[in-house]
């Protein structure tokens, strides 16, 4: 009698917690706009309409429209640990289209300046890497370079991710693409928008106050951007990364968030303003000082896009 009344109280348990375990999942196909922080989030949020929010271990998830588009705004947390495991808990937790990440970065490629707006074809992780031993006559990696592999930095040799999905097998990448649709659709969309100089009135704190570019900034689409768990500030491994990698941008999450979208077949695509430029700036990092203003012009990039897509 007492094991039939436990199973009674198991089965009574279990199906009391199916319905709130379906009620975690939102059904409504939605493109998630993706911020890793606060001030990228500050930028986007009053574009959603009609917004509900959630939160599942900490986060806040709001869903609603933009542009008349069903979206889901949020903050993937700053790094790549924090990027990773957030876009695949809203993956499991929502009906996800699309990723479309809005954000900050450094820049790499001497051409971009700060207020830039790039959309990069593909994205890397460049401190996947081998640390070599130091030899009598250099350095020795722990294993065969592979001819493939973007070239060395002092004892560091980049060796990739394995990754795979449902299509594609697992096998190494130094570099997994951003949706080839959704890249043809922001350089269309591209032309139709001016960046802006200055942060207007509204948005500048005494924390952050007002700043202003010398220079219009531009919107560029294409090449390469590179990711890592390293708030980079170093004149010589910017070079490095523009020279080895052909990077012209880094930052901290974006290579996480495209090797999830991939190993769950999800498109994905990156918008991220400059607000520094990774050590190559004349004097300090500028990145305090036009953090703002470049969250602002990623987002008004994202707007547009996410109002052009397709129902």
């Amino acid at each position: 009698m007492t094991r039939m009344i436990r199973r009674l109280f198991l089965l009574l348990l279990f199906a009391g917690s199916v319905p709130a375990m379906a009620q975690t999942r939102d059904t409504t196909p939605r493109t998630v706009v993706m911020t890793a922080f606060l001030p990228e989030w500050t930028a986007l949020i009053r574009s959603v309409d009609s917004p509900v929010e959630q939160k599942i271990n900490g986060l806040v998830f709001v869903t609603g429209t933009m542009a008349g588009k069903p979206v889901l705004l949020m903050q993937s947390g700053v790094s790549m640990v924090n990027a990773a495991m957030n876009t695949q808990l809203v993956l499991d937790r929502f009906t996800v289209k699309r990723i479309v990440f809005s954000g900050i970065a450094g820049g790499v490629d001497p051409s971009l300046a700060i207020g830039d707006v790039i959309v990069p074809e593909q994205w890397g992780q460049y401190l996947e890497v081998s640390f070599a031993r130091k030899g009598p006559q250099g350095w020795i990696p722990p294993e065969a370079v592979d001819p493939e592999a973007p070239a060395a930095w002092d004892m560091m040799f980049p060796r990739g991710v394995r990754v795979g999905n449902a299509k594609e097998a697992w096998q190494r990448h130094y570099l997994l693409a951003a949706d080839p649709a959704l890249l043809a659709l922001a350089r269309k969309v591209a032309g139709s928008i001016t960046l802006r100089r200055c942060v207007e009135d509204g948005a500048a704190t005494a924390a952050r106050p007002a700043a202003c570019l010398a220079h219009q900034p531009k919107i560029v689409i294409g090449g390469t951007g590179v990711s890592a768990g390293v708030y980079a500030d170093n004149a010589a491994f910017r070079d490095y990364l523009f020279g080895a990698w052909k990077a012209r941008v880094l930052d901290m999450e974006s290579g996480a968030v495209t090797q999830v979208a991939f190993a769950n077949g999800v498109p994905v695509i990156v918008f991220r303003s400059l607000s520094d430029l990774a050590g190559g700036d004349a004097g300090s990092n500028q990145m305090t000082t036009f953090m703002t203003l470049a969250s602002i012009n990623s987002a008004d990039v994202v707007r547009h896009f996410v109002a052009a897509l397709p129902d």
